[in-house]
């Protein structure tokens, strides 16, 4: 009985889910091509308008949850957030429904959220469209072997970040980094041989990329760390029901000056980065250590 509830849950979340995008995509889609005129205040302002149909669909899918396949978020924060202001935002990556989870516990409290996409993504039929009318920055990264064919290609990948970020100068904006890069799995964790007990190794170019090219627009780090006390869930476990609860903790600091810099040219700077960035790994790895242990004690009880 049980199984047949799930089914029905999700495939009823899921159909509404469906219907939510495409009415939001419509719009965003139709008002796309006013941000090809060359007027920076009309930009800005579309932006701004197609950012708030995107914050609208985050709300209605939460309302869906909310009827469908209720989770409760155990959230613990020192933040004092706010829609006005400029913020990078990390966090570890378990499963797309991490994408939701920031997309809940974030909305309308800093500005929408833009992530790093893959430049192929560009082609997903309306959804790419979309995500280029909301400024989602298109990453294309060359391997070690596409760079020993062809030397000229060498900071290329950065450039195209750089030329990403530039626009998120006009107006306040929230760009969300996994710095792990992929979703942690065990046999991720074992082929790193990472020093981190639930954390693949960062990767801190992209990151240090970002925070170079936004300059001293963006000054806060918001680094949340996810975790989920049954079991990583699939993006059909989420909808159907089959999650009860998820713990996420939340801090905000500043960025020091010394995470900005020549990460392609400085070797000082780049390796003290990488110390930074794995000082702050090491910080949510003990978090995430401390949310495993507290849901043991619960389990006991």
């Amino acid at each position: 009985m049980g199984g047949i509830l799930s089914l029905i849950r999700g495939s009823l979340a899921f159909v509404c889910w469906v219907v939510n995008t495409l009415f939001w995509v419509l719009p965003i889609v139709l008002l796309s091509p006013i941000k090809l005129i060359p007027i920076p205040a009309l930009r800005t302002a579309i932006s701004s308008l197609l950012d708030n149909c995107a914050t609208a669909w985050i709300s209605i899918n939460g309302v869906i949850e909310r009827i469908f396949h209720p989770v409760k978020i155990d959230l613990h924060s020192n933040a004092e957030l706010t829609p006005k202001e400029w913020y990078m935002v990390i966090a570890n990556h378990q499963s797309w429904v991490d994408i939701l989870i920031l997309q809940r516990v974030l909305n309308r409290k800093i500005p929408f959220l833009k992530f790093f996409l893959k430049k192929e993504l560009i082609f997903v039929p309306f959804l790419g469209l979309a995500w280029w009318a909301l400024d989602f920055p298109f990453m294309r990264r060359y391997s070690t072997a596409q760079l020993r064919r062809n030397p000229k290609l060498k900071g290329k990948d950065i450039e195209i970040t750089r030329r990403a970020c530039a626009k998120f100068k006009s107006k306040p904006v929230s760009v969300m980094n996994f710095v792990e890069g992929t979703r942690f799995k065990a046999e991720k964790h074992q082929q790193q041989n990472s020093q981190f007990k639930h954390l693949l190794k960062p990767k801190a170019g992209g990151l240090a990329f970002a925070l170079s090219a936004m300059g001293e627009h963006i000054n806060k780090l918001v680094n949340v760390s996810i975790y989920y006390p049954e079991k990583v869930p699939s993006y059909w476990e989420y909808i159907s029901g089959q999650v009860k609860e998820v713990r996420v903790h939340i801090t905000v600091t500043e960025i020091p000056d010394e995470m900005r810099g020549d990460y392609m040219k400085d070797r000082d700077f780049k390796i003290a980065f990488q110390e930074q960035l794995n000082q702050i790994w090491q910080e949510k790895d003990q978090m995430l250590d401390l949310l495993a242990q507290d849901n043991q004690v619960k389990q006991k009880v």
